[in-house]
């Protein structure tokens, strides 16, 4: 199973705001929902602050198979699969048979799973301070990029982006 991380962060590394995305790219969500869907049975991994973040009309996100990390033992959310640690997120992905398994945040999660991902698929938005919440300290060394696509702001995107693909 293909274990691959997706984000988008600002140039200074920002990846949240306040509990939300803090921009509106249409170009990037397409994208996001394609990639974690891909054409098997994939899983998602987040955090249950990034679960809160739904909006509830797309809580499970559809067609993969929701994972939410907490450390409340007790929690629990139709749709959702429960992992109180890294390694119990990936066992029900396993069990669930999936073909890859994407960890799409937040910073506490994809700190987590740093040294455990093949991949890491970015997209750069082409501002700074955007939020309150950042991508985690990564030493890229080892790590090869390839600039996949770039893309300019429109009605449906608020700024341009660059999507690249890093790989170790």
């Amino acid at each position: 199973m293909k274990i691959a991380m997706i984000v988008a962060m600002d140039e200074n590394g920002c990846i949240g705001n306040q509990g939300n995305l803090p921009w509106r790219l249409k170009s990037d969500m397409l994208r996001f929902k394609s990639l974690t869907e891909g054409d098997g049975y994939n899983a998602v991994i987040m955090g249950r602050k990034t679960w809160d973040s739904l909006p509830e009309s797309f809580r499970p996100l559809p067609e993969r198979v929701n994972v939410v990390m907490s450390r409340d033992t007790k929690w629990s959310a139709d749709g959702a699969d429960a992992a109180l640690y890294p390694g119990r997120a990936i066992e029900i992905a396993y069990a669930e048979a999936c073909d890859e398994c994407w960890i799409i945040g937040g910073a506490q999660i994809y700190a987590m799973y740093l040294d455990k991902v093949e991949e890491i698929h970015i997209t750069t938005v082409h501002t700074t301070s955007s939020g309150d919440v950042s991508f985690p300290e990564w030493n890229r060394s080892g790590w090869s990029e390839e600039i996949v696509e770039s893309t300019e702001a429109d009605d449906e995107n608020e700024f341009s982006t660059t999507y690249s693909i890093w790989k170790k």
